[in-house]
């Protein structure tokens, strides 16, 4: 049997695969959905900033739902939330499908529709995190992290290249896709018992909603990693301007877009099979600094590469680098901290990891149209290093962490 291979131990689990295959289907809608909205939006207005909002829009209810979502996942069967989550994500495909059907599509309902699906997304990250935990033993998190990352990370291989070459056939048929992908996640996860929160609902407080922050803020490790994870990505953040690479300096379009989205889930997902296969068993914080160090140079790379093969490659060692981090900082991040507070220090979490992402594609847009596509990714990815530089002398606990569990 897979599951008896050394790694994959977490599939014996019926629960463990539905949520896996769950998670695999909701990243490639993500990603599908990504590539047709930035071309779309770049084809409407070949502008830096309308691509940057695109990530503001994605990111703003990561700000505004921030403590509720961890109330949420605290509070209530963390199944059940996610089924909404998805069914939320399933309808704002389905607008963005009938809004390019009926060709209706302007910029204010794309970023509507986008805040929609970022709400979900906004929910669902601290409930997904909080309930993994809950479906296999503690031995094997490490390894159900390292192989829940290679799900979204495959995702992201295939969704961009799928998105690129589906929106040859035009906008409406991405979205229809992507509307069938979100229904199928909920399906799978209606296959999961429920959950009662461990310790039933709790009275609702500023203090209750606030614990996570205050968690986080008083654990030098906790707030190390998402610290870290924060500036590092979001000044090294180059995906907001793949577009305007793919059509104005690579001249590739949507399907090299497709492929250039594609290029940092294919090292991460390399690099998430040899970790699920060969955990890391030692200088674990080292390793880390370390590959959000070679983050940083990967991003400066692309930004200086004279073509589109050379990007690539780049982009893949950009994924690569940032899978390690990602391994060891969920891990920690979920051994760290106490069931019936992973919703609420996962929310936070949550907001720091949207902010380097969606909000990083908003600064990297308003850079951009200062300064053009290429110095802001070199600016960015210098920027990343330096943040790495000074996070190792900052939290020398965490770069001298050694071991995972």
């Amino acid at each position: 049997m897979a599951a008896s291979i050394k790694g994959l131990e977490p599939f014996q689990s019926r629960e463990y695969s539905c949520f896996f295959f769950s998670r695999f289907f909701a990243g490639l809608a993500m990603s599908m959905i990504d590539v047709a909205v930035g071309w779309l939006v770049y084809e409407m207005t070949g502008s830096a900033v309308a691509l940057g909002l695109i990530g503001l829009a994605a990111f703003a209810p990561s700000i505004l739902f921030l403590l509720i979502a961890g109330h949420v996942a605290d509070s209530y069967d963390r199944r059940q939330v996610l089924m909404i989550c998805y069914a939320i994500s399933a309808l704002a495909s389905l607008g963005l499908f009938l809004a390019a059907m009926l060709q209706m599509e302007t910029l204010p309902l794309i970023y509507g529709l986008v805040f929609l699906a970022g709400a979900a997304r906004a929910f669902f990250s601290p409930a997904s995190s909080a309930l993994l935990p809950n479906l296999v033993s503690k031995e094997q998190l490490a390894n159900a992290v390292a192989l829940g990352s290679t799900a979204t990370k495959t995702a992201s291989v295939i969704g961009p290249a799928v998105g690129g070459f589906a929106y040859l056939f035009g906008a409406p048929f991405v979205f229809f896709c992507t509307t069938f992908l979100s229904a199928t996640c909920v399906v799978l996860l209606y296959m999961l018992k429920r959950r009662p929160p461990a310790a039933g609902k709790s009275q609702l407080s500023w203090g209750y909603l606030t614990a996570g922050v205050k968690s986080i803020w008083s654990n030098s490790t906790l707030l190390g990693l998402v610290s870290l994870d924060l500036f590092a990505v979001l000044l090294g953040g180059a995906t907001a301007l793949l577009p305007m690479f793919a059509k104005d300096i690579f001249d590739a379009g949507p399907v090299g877009l497709g492929f250039l989205r594609s290029a940092p889930s294919v090292g991460a997902i390399g690099t998430a099979v040899l970790l699920a296969r060969f955990p890391l068993n030692s200088r674990v914080g080292l390793r880390m600094f370390q590959a959000v160090g070679v983050f940083g140079l990967a991003t400066i790379g692309f930004g200086l590469s004279s073509s589109i093969l050379l990007a690539l490659a780049c982009l893949v060692v950009l994924g690569a680098a940032d899978m390690v981090s990602v391994y060891v900082r969920t891990t920690l991040v979920q051994l760290e901290t106490p069931d019936e507070m992973r919703g609420r220090v996962s929310a936070v979490n949550s907001l720091f990891i949207g902010a380097s992402n969606e909000l990083g594609q908003f600064y990297s847009g308003i850079v951009a149209s200062l300064t053009g596509p290429v110095l802001a990714v070199v600016i960015g990815g210098s920027g990343a290093v330096a943040v790495t530089l000074a996070w190792m002398r900052l939290f020398p606990k965490l770069k001298d962490r050694d071991k995972l569990v």
